[in-house]
């Protein structure tokens, strides 16, 4: 078995030179505006101003719940979080959570981005993904 690691980025997340990830955004120049994920037209104006922009790796839950159903094409674990955060710069994300028991969270948490084991393949290889932990837990 492969203990190797693989990124599920699709352009969403990528891996610092430190081994810490970042979500990767869109900003317009004319509206001022961060969106996630980076799309080619700001999604406020329509401006195809959009410049690739790293967002904040930290901010606040806003809302959570458990996922107890596997959805379609997930070979990974059960229960998981699942959540909305909002990043120090205001813009909220819709994000995987590293805690899958909605009773130790609440509303406010601080919150930081982590990689996260989405699953493994049949070859053995790690499949991570970007997730939101508490400030302070271990990743």
């Amino acid at each position: 078995m492969s203990t190797a690691n693989r990124l599920l980025t699709d352009g969403l997340f990528r891996e610092r030179p430190d081994g810490s990830i970042v979500l990767i955004g869109g900003v317009s120049a004319s509206s001022g505006r961060t969106h996630f994920p980076r799309l080619a037209a700001c999604p406020y104006t329509g401006a195809a101003d959009v410049e690739e922009v790293e967002l904040p790796t930290t901010g606040n839950l806003w809302g959570w719940t458990a996922v107890t159903t596997r959805p379609p094409g997930y070979d990974g674990e059960l229960p998981f979080g699942f959540g909305v955060v909002e990043l120090d710069d205001g813009l909220r994300v819709v994000t995987r959570l590293t805690v899958a028991d909605p009773a130790a969270l609440e509303f406010g948490q601080p919150m930081r981005l982590v990689a996260d084991r989405l699953q493994t393949d049949d070859d053995g290889t790690v499949v991570l993904t970007y997730a939101f932990a508490p400030a302070g837990a271990d990743a």
